[in-house]
Parts: C-alpha cells; structure tokens; sequence
C-alpha cells in the first residue's frame, strides 16, 4: 500500500466495519419481522432496534477479529482476504478496541430498548432476554479474543447459526409479539444456514493460512471436501425449510418466492465446487447476497400474503 493509496481515518474506519457484511446480519431481522408481520404483531421501532442490535454486533464482530487476530500474530501471513486495517497499520490497536466498545455500547443500548419494550408486552421476559443479549455479545468478541477464541477452536459455525440464525428471528419476533411460536424457530434456519455458508467460504479460502496460524475451523480439522460438503448441506436446508414451514401451515405459500434467490444459490454453490484461494472472495460476497436476498423475498412474500396460512 503506497502512500498515494492510503485510505484516510474515515475510509480505514470503513474498511474496519465491513459494510458488505452488515446486508447478511440483518437476514435474520427481516424474516423475523416478516413473521411479525404475518402474525399482525409488527411493530417498526423493534424492528429497527433489532436491525441496529445486528449490525452493531456485526461491527463488533469484524473489529474484534481484525484487532485480536493482529495481536496473536495471525494476521502476519494473510494475503488472501481483505485488508486488515490493524495489521496494515491504517488504525492503531488502541484505537481500534476503543471502537469495539463503541459499537458494543451501540448494540447494548439498543438491547437494552428492546429488552425494556418486551417487558411490556411480555412481563418477566427481560432477564433471559438481557442473558441472551450478554451471551450475543460475548460471542462476538469470543470469535478470535480471550482463552478460548471460537474460530480457533472450530465453534465459529455453530454460533454463527445460533445467534445470527436462531437469536436473531426468534429474538426479533419476541419483542414484537411477546410470544414464543415454532414459526420463527424452523425459520430461522432459512438465513442462518446461509450466513454459516459465509463463514464455510471464509475458511475454505483461508484454509492453508489457518493451519499454519492453529486455527482450527472445521475446514482444517476435516478438509476442503468436508468444506464443501458442508456449504451445499447448509444452502439445501436453507431452501429446504421453506416447503416444510408451508406443509405445516406455519407460513404461507407465497413465502416460496424466496426460492427466487435459488439461481444465486447454485451459482455460488458451483463457485465453491470449482475455485479455490483469492477466487472464492467474489463467492464469499455472493454468499451473503443470497441471505439477505432469500430474506427480502420471504418478506415479500408474507407482505403480500397478508399474514399467515
């Protein structure tokens, strides 16, 4: 990076956040308050509480991975993924924690909000609600900090799809409705599969890179094959869940214009099959496209049914 080319504080600060990332945190959002929607339960400022509770974390999430994996030396080696503001030197450690706690605090006070907004609707619901808030929270700095970074250890997957799947459209659901339903906990399945087939392509790339470092995602521990293995398993589910929603009247059949982002599904799909390295950043992009794009058109789709089945 020349001189010449060096992006300023507010471009580096930028590149720190990620924002292609943010469409995909918000998958799960939007298909909970479709549900909402569908439930004649919705309601715009939760909604837009939750919205920014999971684009905070996502920010977090991106700081905290680009600043801890700095200083555990893993980032001395990257060349495949984007730039790294820390190890690039564009921002200082210090200043980049500071920013962790900016947007922690973000995501804090807007859960805060909705926690207090449930309590109304649903009393007694906001202590597990505050414990799930700390649990999304810590998980989004535990990805590569602390004793026991979960990327390092082969649970990123797994989390991934609990919080930004499951906490994310039950969560959001609740503190509109107030009530626990199976609809937003089949569904949740629909972007959270797809957002783990982010971090599947994320580790496929840097799978090389990762073993040398000891980060022991589930693509180093059993091979590319099980990689990708694991991308088409999680994208077929994420489809697969719509039909079985509608069978069980839990949802109405125009939710399956979200089989409208199917042909971004293969395409990506075919990308993980066949490209490997630097060529799978456009698939990891792609990936999370798909996400927000399968949780658009179920949006739509409730939208226009007018509510449930």
């Amino acid at each position: 990076m020349t001189l010449l080319s060096r992006p300023g504080p507010l471009a580096a600060w930028i590149m720190a956040a990620r924002p292609k990332t943010l469409p995909a945190s918000t998958a799960g959002v939007i298909v909970g308050s479709a549900l909402a929607y569908g439930a004649g339960r919705f309601e715009l400022l939760p909604a837009l509480a939750a919205l920014v509770v999971a684009s905070a974390l996502q920010i977090a999430s991106n700081i905290a991975n680009d600043v801890f994996d700095f200083e555990r030396g893993s980032d001395s080696i990257r060349a495949l993924g984007p730039t790294r503001v820390t190890q690039a030197g564009l921002i200082s450690p210090g200043a980049m924690k500071a920013g962790l706690a900016v947007a922690i605090g973000v995501a804090a006070l807007a859960g805060l909000a909705l926690a207090w907004h449930a309590a109304t609707i649903a009393p007694g619901s906001w202590p597990w609600l505050l414990g799930v808030g700390f649990l999304a929270i810590l998980s989004a700095v535990a990805y590569t900090a602390g004793p026991f970074p979960l990327a390092y250890l082969g649970l990123g997957d797994l989390f991934v799809l609990l919080f930004f799947g499951l906490a994310a459209v039950a969560g959001t659901w609740f503190t509109q409705t107030g009530a626990l339903a199976p609809a937003p906990f089949l569904l949740a399945l629909g972007p959270g599969l797809i957002i783990v087939n982010i971090l599947v392509v994320n580790n496929l790339r840097d799978v090389e890179e990762d073993r040398q470092v000891g980060k022991r995602t589930l693509v180093v521990r059993f091979g590319k094959g099980f990689g990708k293995a694991e991308y088409l398993v999680c994208m077929a589910g994420a489809y697969a869940v719509l039909p079985l929603a509608i069978g069980l009247g839990l949802v109405p059949a125009w939710t399956m214009l979200a089989w409208l982002s199917a042909p971004l599904a293969v395409a990506n799909a075919s990308s993980v099959l066949r490209k490997e390295g630097q060529a799978l950043n456009a698939t990891l992009a792609g990936t999370g496209q798909t996400s927000f794009v399968w949780a658009a058109l179920f949006a739509v789709g409730m939208f226009i049914a007018g509510g449930r089945a």
